[in-house]
């Protein structure tokens, strides 16, 4: 089975014959590359181009991570499923502004079901939350009603706003207040979380993008412009719920992070070395965690939903079957 590998310390990436070494503080250690589908660099890595050519032939993927732990970039192997057939059919439906809009709109009503799904989750658990729950359904229809993206961005942004409101009453713990969304630098520890798991999502998308005909630039919620990568944002926005908040909460309610796992930095609140690694472990253990798939009839992983959700979305390319996102079940 492929794994993510994840290099934290400060060191040398290199290729040496079918295999891959990484020379750090506390030594050499051999990376089996049939074994691995992307690498996640954190620490000060040195590359070389004779790496980068290995990595493409394999199939390998190397997300890179700025000093603070967000994502900063990827590199992209040459496409091995590349298809023009698929890239005119992405164009087309980004070009129509109808079609485009209705891509744009489930995206958001599938992360906001399961905004609805986690509030649910935590109520039936004795949490306080029915006050946003109530505010977020008043909000709901507003997304069937919009002209634009730019627009159900707006409507999706208050739906947010009201669900990150709910999260201190989900947490309860004073050391994690959340107060207001805050990026570029966190500035506080639940912002610090959210932001992280964020940015390991997006790269775990673009992963499984990589699996499919998909191009990653193209993509419908968010503008494609100049920026890299953008469908694997909108993907991305369907999970958001019950993947990385859901393990935040987790997390937090079980005392695995504290205060002591983060750091300030340049006027920001980031997590540090060990915080990063303890976010990981159970990040990695979410996405290998099966549910009963209901049209499937068989488990699968939260790994696999990405990538069949992405089979989806080619069906509606190609005019097959219309997109419907993925909404939890528990």
């Amino acid at each position: 089975m492929q794994k993510s590998v994840y290099i934290f310390s400060d060191g040398e990436l290199r290729r040496k014959g079918n295999t891959l070494y990484f020379e750090g503080p506390s030594g050499r250690k051999y990376v089996p590359v049939e074994n691995v589908r992307e690498l996640l660099i954190f620490g000060e890595v040195s590359i070389n181009k004779k790496l980068l050519d290995f990595c493409s032939q394999q199939e390998i993927l190397l997300h890179f991570f700025n000093y603070y732990g967000y994502y900063s970039g990827t590199f992209y192997p040459r496409e091995h499923y590349n298809s023009g057939y698929m890239i005119l059919r992405q164009a087309e439906f980004y070009l129509e502004p109808i079609q485009r809009l209705e891509l744009a709109r489930a995206f958001v009503n599938g992360g906001v079901q399961n905004i609805r799904r986690v509030l649910m989750y935590y109520q039936n658990r004795g949490k306080a939350v029915e006050d946003w729950l109530n505010k977020i359904e008043r909000l709901i229809p507003e997304t069937d009603n919009v002209q634009s993206t730019d627009e159900l961005m707006a409507i999706e942004g208050n739906i947010r706003d009201q669900y990150y409101s709910a999260f201190d009453a989900i947490v309860e713990d004073e050391s994690f207040a959340f107060q207001k969304r805050t990026r570029r630098p966190p500035k506080n520890r639940l912002n610090a979380l959210i932001s992280f798991g964020n940015s390991l999502l997006y790269t775990t998308v673009l992963s499984e993008i990589y699996k499919t005909h998909l191009d990653p630039r193209i993509g419908y919620l968010h503008t494609t412009n100049f920026r890299r990568f953008t469908l694997n944002l909108d993907v991305a926005e369907v999970f958001k719920p019950i993947i990385v908040d859901r393990i935040i909460f987790t997390l937090l309610n079980k005392k695995m992070l504290l205060p002591k796992h983060f750091e300030q930095k340049l006027g920001g609140i980031v997590l540090n070395e060990k915080g990063r690694q303890v976010f990981i472990a159970e990040y990695e253990n979410r996405l290998k965690a099966t549910i009963k798939h209901s049209r499937l009839n068989r488990n699968v992983s939260y790994r696999q939903l990405i990538l069949l959700e992405l089979y989806k979305i080619q069906k509606h390319l190609m005019d097959e079957k219309p997109y419907e996102p993925f909404i939890a079940r528990w």
